[in-house]
């Protein structure tokens, strides 16, 4: 059977920022997802990121400084179960649907150095694999389409319903689903092994950087994109 009919598990990340460098989990979730949309299965992690969560990513999310510290857990602890449950789907040979896989699971692997907790790499023996990215496929599939490509515009292109953006139960859910409708609808990465399309993402997302580079240094000659994925080596000091 191919991927896309098998259930997928999907995996999002709220935050305190948008640096993968520095910034911290504030809400994650995994949940796992049938082929015809439905919920099999659902874990969510409220986070104390141990700093204050500043008012432009509260607006975003939701979820406060006060909230956080009240109900959330310890980063240190919370950090660790995200990562084990993430190396138990992978271990199992189930891919992960990461949307902009490369932000999300290089902001964690920040986290779990950050906290002297094992990074997912280092408990799988490798890079995390197989993974499937609903941005960087879609990308591949449809180069040339009009328009954002957020998971709110795929999701409307895809005929997926995104119960509520920026939580990350609803968007690790709608991932998962935007990721079997692409792949019953275009048969060139469907028909393609999970390890295979995994493959297939790290050369398409490595030329997608470069593309956009290419076309902002246009304007910036020290324009700079990077192309890792799904995950940006750490830089050692």
């Amino acid at each position: 059977m191919p991927w896309h009919g098998e259930p997928l598990t999907g995996f999002d990340l709220e935050t305190t920022g948008t640096d993968t460098e520095t910034d911290r989990v504030v809400t994650a979730a995994l949940v796992r997802v049938t082929p015809d949309g439905q919920v099999a299965s659902k874990r969510t992690w409220i986070v104390d990121p141990g700093v204050p969560i500043p008012e432009d990513a509260v607006r975003i999310h939701g979820i406060s400084t006060e909230y956080a510290r009240e109900h959330g857990a310890p980063a240190a602890r919370a950090v660790e179960e995200i990562t084990e449950a993430l190396a138990g789907v992978l271990r199992s040979g189930s891919p992960l649907v990461v949307m902009n896989a490369r932000y999300d699971l290089t902001l964690l692997d920040r986290e779990c150095r950050r906290h002297g907790v094992p990074p997912l790499s280092r408990r799988l023996g490798g890079a995390p694999a197989p993974v499937i990215d609903p941005l960087v496929l879609d990308k591949h599939v449809d180069r040339y389409r009009k328009g954002r490509r957020t998971l709110r515009a795929l999701c409307e292109h895809y005929g997926v319903r995104l119960d509520v953006a920026h939580e990350a139960g609803a968007d690790a859910v709608a991932a998962a689903r935007a990721a079997h409708r692409l792949g019953e609808r275009h048969a060139t990465i469907g028909a393609v092994p999970a390890a295979d399309l995994h493959e297939l993402q790290i050369r398409a997302a490595a030329e997608q950087a470069a593309s956009l580079q290419r076309y902002l240094r246009r304007t910036d000659p020290a324009a700079a994109v990077e192309g890792a994925w799904p995950l940006v080596p750490a830089r050692m000091h």
